[in-house]
């Protein structure tokens, strides 16, 4: 599994890219797989308020519909629009072309409770 040193990661298998009060969300390498692959992508509103944890979206595969969860309170601030066309970015750039979603972090934002990629891999059991 590719699990990158830049990011953090959330129990619930997303990862986010920070750079100072925003930041980029995706899913990451193992749920890509888990999934499968890709058929199509709800992205969040543009504008949309979002706290730690609440469900924004949902991916859909050919095994299932997941939710995904914001790993960072904020104002979601773009979305990627490439998705609706190819969702399989997703499956083949997850960490790239494939993010999902962009935040303007809450002031009060509180990252500490997300995974570094040590922490991650652990969690994937690959210590």
């Amino acid at each position: 599994m590719n699990i990158p040193a830049d990011l953090l990661y959330a129990p619930s298998h997303e990862w986010l890219r920070s750079s100072g009060a925003s930041a980029t969300v995706g899913i990451t390498d193992h749920a890509q797989h888990e999934l499968s692959d890709v058929v199509y992508v709800e992205l969040p509103k543009v504008g949309a308020t979002v706290e730690a944890g609440q469900q924004v979206c949902v991916i859909e595969s050919v095994k299932a519909a997941s939710d995904i969860y914001s790993p960072a309170s904020g104002i979601v601030t773009a979305v990627n629009e490439n998705l609706g066309g190819d969702p399989a970015l997703v499956n083949n750039d997850p960490y790239e072309n494939g993010w999902i979603f962009k935040l303007d972090l809450a002031p009060d934002a509180d990252l500490s409770a997300l995974k570094t990629p040590e922490q991650y891999a652990e969690q994937l059991g690959q210590h």
